[in-house]
């Protein structure tokens, strides 16, 4: 790696014939990243995305919260991921903002001390993360007046939270975006300007130079106004393909250039976008993108194990947790504590299921498909999760 200055002082070896050479060879067009994510099938999948979709992504956004050279983000974000490469650092870049890393992992006291000791006027986050630091217990030892804004996303964002984050953490400012790797990612966005109540209940607008339409999932066509539907978004931001995997890019972006979320949304009069639910079967707990079928294929592993299916269910603190169905063999038993010991250190924690049922049918449609919204009804219903479920995300 170069400092500042010895990065600079490497211009002084390049000729003005070499530097137009190299730049006629580039085109804003071009590939820059390759940014991967699960599919909807729980494989990795290399999304491609440009120089012009990321940088312009990133400068929007930075005007969103009113970035200026005087602003100083704290980054708990990953790099790796869209939120901190482009919503953080290229956020503060192209608008001209101090970047400040409050660890090298997410570590919530270490954000609220870094907060007040380099004056951060902004803080990034997923809701999981701002519950952290709400509920850690020297919050109220530290001043955290500099702050004016910050972004919430990841996942559906509790309203309560928000509005906790804009009291408490006197980010009176703090603003939601909206989008997926697939768009570079953010198309919705409240902004510094809009009442509270449309930055703690919706995903904000579209952005400019951004085309937005829902449509019905079934025929294709446009919804009225008001009514939900799929999410579909194009633009300078949309993905070039996924990496070297032709059949998912046609699945994920059509013929007229369409990314299809897979999210179900609606516009309200004021063309604010509120988000409905999935059509995908993901669950996102505490901003982690988890795939059913990665680890049901994973459990079908298990000799012991006849058919297994896996949902999220409502969560106060992750927003979505894991709930796996299991149907066994006959003649075999097994407790949650065995499904626990089988998973661990071969998948990742995270993705380990939090509940268990042990059943002998699960519901399915007279043509024979799983029908996973009737077993996330019962699963509330079983876990006794009513409340949690009433709690409102924008």
């Amino acid at each position: 790696m170069f400092n500042w200055d010895d990065l600079l002082k490497q211009g002084e070896y390049i000729s003005p014939e070499e530097l137009r050479e190299r730049a006629d060879s580039l085109n804003f067009d071009d590939a820059i990243n390759i940014q991967y994510t699960s599919g909807t099938t729980g494989y990795p999948k290399g999304v491609v995305l440009t120089h012009h979709g990321v940088l312009n992504n990133g400068y929007m956004i930075g005007k969103g919260m009113g970035f200026t050279e005087k602003d100083r983000l704290c980054i708990p974000v990953p790099f790796y991921h869209c939120f901190g490469m482009v919503l953080s650092n290229m956020a503060c870049a192209s608008n001209g903002a101090t970047m400040v890393i409050p660890a090298p992992a997410f570590d919530p006291e270490e954000v609220l001390k870094t907060i007040e000791a380099e004056r951060c006027t902004a803080v990034h986050g997923v809701p999981t993360m701002f519950i952290a630091e709400l509920n850690h217990p020297n919050f109220s030892k530290y001043d955290l007046r500099s702050l004016r804004t910050g972004i919430m996303a990841g996942s559906p964002c509790p309203i309560e939270t928000m509005k906790e984050v804009s009291s408490k953490m006197h980010m009176s400012e703090v603003v939601i975006v909206y989008g997926q790797t697939e768009t570079s990612p953010g198309v919705t966005m409240t902004t510094t300007k809009d009442p509270l109540d449309k930055r703690v209940t919706t995903v904000g607008r579209v952005f400019p130079h951004t085309e937005l339409k829902i449509i019905d999932p079934d025929t294709k066509k446009v919804v009225a106004l008001g009514e939900i539907g799929e999410i579909c978004a194009r633009g300078y931001m949309s993905m070039r393909c996924y990496y070297n995997n032709p059949t998912a890019t046609r699945q994920a972006k059509d013929e007229h250039g369409w990314v299809h979320t897979g999210d179900l949304g609606s516009f309200d009069p004021e063309m604010f976008v509120h988000i409905e639910g999935r059509l995908k079967d993901m669950v996102i707990r505490g901003g982690e993108n988890l795939y059913p079928r990665e680890i049901e294929e994973f459990l079908h592993q298990n000799p012991k194990i006849s058919d297994v299916y896996v949902i999220g269910v409502p969560d106060e603190k992750y927003g979505e947790e894991l709930m796996a169905w299991i149907i066994l063999n006959k003649g075999e038993t097994m407790t949650e504590a065995d499904v626990r010991e089988y998973c661990e250190g071969k998948i990742a924690r995270f993705k380990i299921p939090r509940y268990y049922a042990f059943v002998e049918t699960v519901p399915i449609t007279v043509s024979g498909k799983i029908q996973k919204f009737k077993m996330k009804e019962m699963a509330i219903e079983m876990l006794g999760l009513q409340a949690v479920a009433q709690i409102k995300t924008a």
